[in-house]
């Protein structure tokens, strides 16, 4: 893995000498309480300003504190005008803008394209707070304000749209969101590395414009330097004579060069040994190719994917009208060293005071949470986490996890003794880590755990129990939960863990995510099949029973996810009623930008393997009354939804599972002012004979008909 300084051995900027603000400012009042003149960085958010380390704009403005700089917040300015963005002056190195902890369309609208009633992220949970591509509103709004003050732009939106990507909200492929906000730097990832580089070095004197050799950032450019080699992948098929397949996650392949100007050009399918990554660069297919081509949107999507390891991942660029989008490859993964100081900011793990007593959903439900980890190398194509953290898993020291809860305990106000999570986006992945960091570093796997688990992987739980264990202990605390999700997968590869989680950290009910039962759509999740649930609920079931406690799984499934056909979520939901599961909230697949599951959900193509003219076409599910029927397969027990499953059933010809027995899905009949197109009409359920009714004496079957 390649190196990189520590975060925290730059040389501070002068402004430190004024110490840690209380709460970083949202006024100029504040300001002028601190003693400052100016900002040298406002970083702009679309969400409220909680001072917790769950919250992106928190991190991100305490760490450059911590480097000296004086930050300031603009939290869900009005967008309309220019006035709020005025409201603190000009910075003196950049604006820093970030839609928020969500992709602005994803906090906005359902899977169904429907506008949510409320918003986590702002105070009283109020809708429209914040506009739809609030990235680019909010960047058009900083030029505007101050002409020629630097504009960088981050968080999991910019990520998220760092290339050509499918807007599922426009069923349009966009260019990237560089080009579109016209900002100066786009950061992906975690951003820490960058972002502490970035400000360094505009602060001592260097344009933006000259700052191109940072990983984890993209910008916008002409040509490409002489001195590079390219790897040309802009078209599917390898030009030249027939070659031998090849291993999609080979790190080297036969050489076939072509000359073109003055960089070497070599196809992607035809690379050579011993070429140097740091004068190498990927070619994608560009917007305008792959905006009329599905076939090369997807495999721009899997060349994307599988230069994504921070250890052999080449720099990317894609042609954007006259001008390349460059990507630099991601960036170097925090040490725990580093990430422990970074968890140990001074916060004061509450939101800003200028919201009084206003509610804020967000930080109510992760106040008395943890985070111990980051990153995920499950793979999982619909989520977005890899695309955001990486594969690389980022643990925090054992210490620092205990000095928080330490620090929860004895300054939260509301504390009750509860740690309500230690987690993060997995909750058993800690300090899970290939084996040889050599192997690693070559990796081009999309996933870890699929198809099974990699024989390089450790799956030891052993210091995740040791933390569990720890945190148990401590004076003060009650009860330590688990609640982020949970990779059972993994889990039962460790029974001594499984039995600590389940003896000590359930609170009666256990969320995991199956995502399915059937091999079509699990394959194209890439998630492990319904036997590994089926050992780890084994396991759940013996080892609650062992510690006398009554407690339940609750797992969570996806419909309408590409590659599922109505037989599968027939089958889905058999297993449900098999199993005597009833959901009160199931997830429609959302195809959000970048991730492979959306790339299918487009081309109706599988990025997973090879991509050419005549490979693999996957069923996608795109219609809103397909969409539905799928949903509501998972709430088959729901009357709304049988009028629905009853003409789907009967066009599957299943017809058979239409009855009011046991072994029916949905009943016959019609529970009166429920259902589309019921008219308020009831039919009602045929009543059971009770044969012993005709044994009842005449006295008591009068009293009988009294009751009734």
């Amino acid at each position: 893995m390649n190196t990189a300084p520590d975060i925290f051995s730059y040389r501070k900027f002068w402004p430190h000498k004024f110490g840690p603000a209380p709460v970083l400012p949202m006024s100029r009042g504040e300001m002028d309480d601190l003693g400052w003149d100016s900002c040298d960085i406002i970083i702009v958010t679309g969400d409220a300003y909680v001072d917790h380390p769950s919250f992106g704009m928190a991190i991100i403005g305490r760490l450059l504190e911590a480097q000296g700089f004086r930050v300031g917040i603009l939290s869900q300015p009005e967008w309309r005008c220019v006035d709020d963005f005025r409201s603190l002056g000009k910075p003196n190195l950049f604006f820093g803008i970030t839609a928020g902890n969500m992709d602005s369309m994803v906090n906005h609208y359902t899977s169904d394209r429907r506008i949510r009633s409320d918003d986590a992220y702002t105070p009283d949970a109020k809708a429209g707070k914040r506009p739809d591509r609030a990235v680019i509103v909010y960047t058009q709004r900083a030029r505007e304000a101050y002409k020629g003050v630097p504009v960088i732009i981050g968080g999991i939106e910019a990520s998220l749209r760092r290339i050509t990507h499918f807007d599922y909200w426009s069923e349009k492929v966009r260019r990237s969101i560089l080009p579109d906000s016209k900002a100066d730097l786009l950061l992906f990832g975690n951003a820490e590395r960058a972002i502490v580089e970035v400000a360094h070095r505009l602060a001592a004197g260097e344009m933006i414009g000259e700052i191109t050799n940072i990983r984890g950032t993209g910008y916008m450019r002409h040509g490409v330097p002489d001195d590079c080699t390219v790897i040309d992948s802009t078209d599917v098929e390898a030009p030249g004579k027939p070659h031998r397949e090849t291993d999609p996650y080979a790190m080297e392949t036969p050489c076939n060069e072509e000359n073109s100007g003055a960089a070497r050009v070599i196809h992607f399918d035809h690379r050579p040994r011993g070429l140097k990554r740091n004068n190498t660069v990927v070619r994608l297919p560009s917007y305008d190719q792959v905006l009329g081509d599905d076939v090369l949107y997807a495999h721009a999507s899997r060349v994307f994917h599988l230069e994504t390891n921070p250890g052999n991942a080449r720099a990317l660029v894609q042609q954007h009208g006259k001008r390349n989008l460059w990507l630099n490859p991601p960036p170097v993964p925090l040490t725990s060293k580093e990430l422990d100081q970074v968890y140990e900011l001074p916060y004061t793990r509450k939101p800003h005071p200028a919201y009084g007593d206003a509610r804020n959903p967000a930080w109510e439900m992760i106040r008395f949470s943890v985070n111990i980890m980051r990153g995920c190398f499950g793979g999982c194509t619909f989520c977005s986490i890899t695309e955001h953290e990486g594969r690389i898993i980022q643990s925090r020291s054992e210490d620092s996890i205990i000095r928080e809860v330490e620090n929860i305990r004895d300054n939260t106000p509301g504390f009750s003794g509860n740690i309500s999570d230690l987690g993060g986006p997995t909750a058993n992945m800690y300090r899970l880590q290939c084996k040889d960091e050599k192997i690693e570093a070559s990796c081009r796997r999309l996933s870890c755990v699929y198809p099974d688990i990699c024989k390089n992987m450790g799956t030891s739980h052993k210091p995740l129990t040791q933390l569990y264990r720890r945190a148990r202990k401590l004076p003060g605390i009650k009860r330590i939960f688990i609640a982020s999700g949970l990779r059972y997968d993994l889990a039962v590869c460790d029974p001594e863990y499984v039995r600590e989680l389940v003896t000590h950290h359930v609170g009666g009910y256990l969320k995991i995510a199956p995502e399915h039962t059937e091999e079509g759509p699990l394959s194209k999740m890439m998630k492990p099949g319904i036997g590994s649930y089926e050992r780890f609920r084994e396991m759940f079931e013996r080892f609650s029973r062992e510690a006398g406690k009554e407690q339940y799984l609750i797992p969570y499934f996806i419909s309408a996810h590409p590659g599922t056909t109505d037989m599968d979520m027939l089958n889905l939901a058999l297993w449900l009623k098999k199993n005597d599961f009833r959901l009160d909230q199931v997830q429609a697949f959302l195809p959000t930008p970048l991730a492979i599951a959306s790339a299918m959900y487009h081309t109706q193509r599988n990025p997973l393997k090879k991509v050419t003219r005549k490979s693999e076409q996957i069923t996608v599910v795109s219609s809103i009354k397909r969409r539905r029927l799928h949903k509501a397969f998972l709430r088959y027990h729901d009357p709304e939804n049988w009028p629905l499953l009853r003409d789907a059933l009967k066009q599957m010809g299943r017809a058979d599972l239409i009855g009011n027995g046991k072994r029916h899905l949905i009943p016959a009949w019609q529970p009166k002012g429920t259902g589309k197109g019921t008219q308020g009409k009831s039919r009602q359920p045929p009543q059971r004979t009770n044969t012993k009714r005709r044994t009842l004496k005449p006295k008591r079957r009068q009293q009988q008909r009294r009751r009734r």
